[in-house]
């Protein structure tokens, strides 16, 4: 609550500018109205553009739920975001890669006001000149910067309704003297996360079943501060700094579980009840410094690019997981089993980077750079067993315990370098070819784990050629190919050997020998009238890193199988996977404006074919009940079809009330895990802009729609069932207000020295 009442403190302070009413101002509004005429979604010869600037949904939105209103993007769980045809959106602000986990990028992204920014570049299939992995394609968000002295500024203020009430609050200003520029943002949240599951795993012969509720509370508290000044007329120096922390204390876990077993007719042979109960307390912080030095070298553009940049990223998590057994009375009273974990894990990460930049009066560019990044992690994990026995009577008879630490240290260094030459051969045809080569050396030592675990050694080299071209056939189409070979390191978490207990038998399990996968892009577009687009993409995974389930009894290497059914979501290699996608759609705005549409609709063809039959962090291998081998294999081939609207209706000629009704279906497909079931949701909004203040009122999955369920079924009577609801049926009310000189202009684009790292934090 501390954090709501400071930025608050900040928000009502700001009122005094709302007197500012001077001749720019007045300037900046009839330019604005002058700019809505501008295409608000155009393509460019390698990335879409989005005009933030000249969309009427703008003004009170967030950051997160403007950018899920941009054609080719979608968000399907509203916490990651996603570029038609690809598997992952990396989120860059000012040419830079965030450098945030997963959880607070997406609350930064949901408590930045979408005043701040000036447009959105969406690169499906990056260049080689960005450090990129796997079938990432690229989100950079250009903020807005000040072009007279001044200040300038925004504050917003939220609540939301679901399960529980949650609170936002944000303040961000924009300074500029002189030379010097300096933009800053703080924000913060409360929220508790609920979700309720359904967990379904067994054969013909043995059932088990989890069912309860998850709550997790959250305090979040971060901003960014960047500072640019022009040395010369040619040099610029700029330093930005970020930073976020999360505490989540108190996360529960509260299950039912139900273990049946039956004969070969089908018959209940038995029937075990125990609850699941967990308490974890984690905490994250998450820090990183980038000093970026450019100089301009000619009129045409050419420039000379130098970046360093520092990141820690620390998270400490601990929990105390339960198994409680009826006792007599039936009351769960008993602890049967319990797990205490201490899973901390400490990231330092020193980067730097050289771009060379040469421009020719012929329209040839000629692109050249290195980069060199360290990396270290230290995983210090402890985990503590302990089994309780009762006598007849029910009183404890004796506690077996049960140490296992684990202390995992990874070195990683990765050098690179790349390539480019662009060309642009007339008014309508330009090219550009490039090549990066990448070697990675990395080495995971544990002193006190198992004698696989100890010494596990990585290295490649690998050359990731890149080729597209871009043909303007007249003022109103034009045709676009890209095609781009990437490689797909592993997260640092994921090569992290620890298990995260859901339940005693259902947990899942990272894996530090997953090797890199590598990825192969095609792109094809074709847009017409800076309106309507046709996107096709093709996409080659080999030796795809993903989440695999294995179960029944485990076999360990000595021979002994356990008692139990068990069930583990295990990271690993899991074989090739050809995904293929087609999309039509529109941006444009209808009835002189008062109708701006935003409408695409997809079918995707997806090929699997992994196995898996070992579990290799153990050697383990899984049988049924009669003791014959149990084997996971996904070879089967889906097509789904997905439909996207987002419409801003305006409501008034003054353009200060406007209606917003958005809506997806996605299709069900075949995922690793098994089928995943239709998805959609339906969203309301209203809003109201007044002089400098926005209200707004927005209704998320009117019709409850919105809820995860995968459902898998093998050849060998295994089956696996989720169902997650997550509560995204809710409501929230904003209040934003911008105070200050408005006049803004497109801030100097920088390239992080650590982009090829930040990802793989989260």
């Amino acid at each position: 609550m501390k954090t709501s009442i400071l930025i608050a403190a900040l928000f009502f302070s700001g009122l005094s500018f709302a007197q500012e009413k001077n001749s720019d101002t007045l300037k900046t509004k009839n330019i604005e109205a002058v700019v809505l005429t501008k295409p608000v979604f155009k393509k460019q010869s390698d990335r879409f553009v989005y005009d933030v600037a000249a969309s009427p949904v703008t003004k009170g939105n967030t950051t997160f739920d403007l950018l899920k209103q941009i054609p080719i993007l979608s968000s399907i769980d509203d916490k990651t975001l996603k570029i038609a045809g690809k598997n992952n959106a990396l989120i860059f602000i000012n040419g830079r890669k965030t450098n945030m986990d997963a959880e607070s990028l997406v609350q930064f992204l949901k408590n930045t006001p979408a005043e701040n920014i000036q447009k959105i570049e969406v690169i499906s299939v990056p260049g080689s000149e960005y450090q990129v992995e796997s079938s990432d394609g690229i989100i950079n968000i250009i903020l807005k910067k000040k072009m007279s002295d001044g200040l300038s500024g925004n504050m917003r203020m939220s609540n939301s309704q679901n399960k529980y009430n949650s609170s936002s609050a944000s303040f961000s200003a924009n300074y500029r003297k002189d030379k010097l520029g300096i933009s800053a943002s703080l924000n913060g949240s409360e929220n508790i996360q609920p979700q309720s599951f359904i967990l379904r795993n067994g054969t013909d012969l043995v059932k088990n079943e989890s069912v309860g509720d998850i709550d997790d509370p959250n305090k979040n508290l971060g901003g960014y501060l960047n500072i640019d000044y022009q040395l010369t007329d040619k040099s610029n120096l700029a330093l930005s700094w970020n930073s976020w922390a999360n505490r989540s204390y108190n996360s529960t876990i509260d299950l039912l579980n139900t273990l049946q077993t039956f004969d070969n007719s089908g018959n209940v042979l038995g029937t075990q009840y125990t609850r699941t109960k967990n308490k974890e307390n984690a905490r994250s912080y998450n820090n990183s410094v980038n000093l970026n030095y450019e100089l301009k070298l000619d009129s045409l553009g050419s420039k000379f690019n130098v970046n360093a940049a520092y990141l820690n990223y620390k998270r400490f998590q601990n929990s105390d997981n339960n198994t409680m057994l009826p006792g007599l009375a039936g009351d769960f009273s008993q602890t049967g089993k319990k797990i205490i974990q201490d899973i901390p894990q400490v990231i330092n990460n020193f980067s730097g980077t050289v771009d060379y930049i040469q421009k020719f009066k012929n329209e040839f560019t000629f692109s050249a750079g290195g980069n060199f990044n360290t990396t270290k992690t230290d995983n210090d994990t402890h985990n503590f067993t302990y089994n309780y026995f009762y006598d007849p009577s029910g009183d404890l008879e004796k506690i077996e315990t049960q140490s296992e630490p684990n202390h995992f240290v990874y070195d990683e260094k990765i050098y690179g370098a790349y390539l480019t030459l662009e060309k642009k051969f007339s008014d309508k045809f330009s090219g550009k070819v490039g090549a990066r080569y990448e070697i990675t050396n990395s080495l995971g030592t544990s002193d006190n784990a198992a004698p696989e675990y100890r010494r596990i050694e990585r290295n490649y080299n690998n050359l990731l050629p890149y080729l597209s071209f871009n043909y303007a056939v007249n003022d109103k189409n034009n045709i676009s190919y890209s095609f781009s070979s990437r490689m797909r390191r592993p997260s640092f978490w994921e090569i992290n050997p620890v298990r995260n207990y859901i339940t005693e038998v259902n947990y899942t399990q990272n894996n530090p020998f997953v090797k890199a996968a590598s990825t192969y892009n095609q792109e094809l577009t074709y847009m017409y009238k800076n309106s309507y687009f046709l996107i096709l993409n093709h996409s080659l995974l080999k030796d795809m890193i993903t989440q695999v389930p294995l179960q029944g009894f485990a076999k360990s290497t000595d021979g002994t199988i356990s008692e139990q059914n068990v069930l583990r979501y295990i990271r690993t290699n899991f074989g090739d996977r050809q995904e293929m996608s087609a999309m039509v759609g529109m941006q444009k705005s209808f009835f002189k404006q008062y109708l701006t549409m935003n409408f695409n609709v997809g079918v995707q063809h997806n090929i699997n074919n992994g196995t898996l039959a070992v579990d290799p962090t153990s050697g383990d291998t899984f049988l049924d009940k009669d003791g014959n081998p149990l084997v996971y294999t996904n070879k089967t081939n889906s097509t789904s079809f997905v439909i996207q609207t987002n419409n801003t209706i305006r409501l008034d000629k003054k353009k200060t009330w406007f209606l917003g009704v958005n809506y997806f279906y996605v299709d069900k497909q075949q995922i690793e895990l098994g089928v995943l079931k239709d998805l959609m949701s339906l969203d309301l909004s209203i809003k109201k802009n007044w002089n400098d203040w926005t209200f707004a009122l927005n209704v998320n999955d009117v019709l409850r729609t919105n809820i995860v369920e995968i459902e898998d079924y093998q050849a060998n009577g295994n089956y696996n069932y989720i169902r997650n609801d997550q509560y995204r049926r809710g409501m929230t009310l904003s209040i934003t207000y911008n105070f200050g000189n408005q006049k803004v202009k497109k801030v100097r684009d920088i390239e992080s020295a650590s982009d090829d790292i930040k990802n793989r934090t989260r």
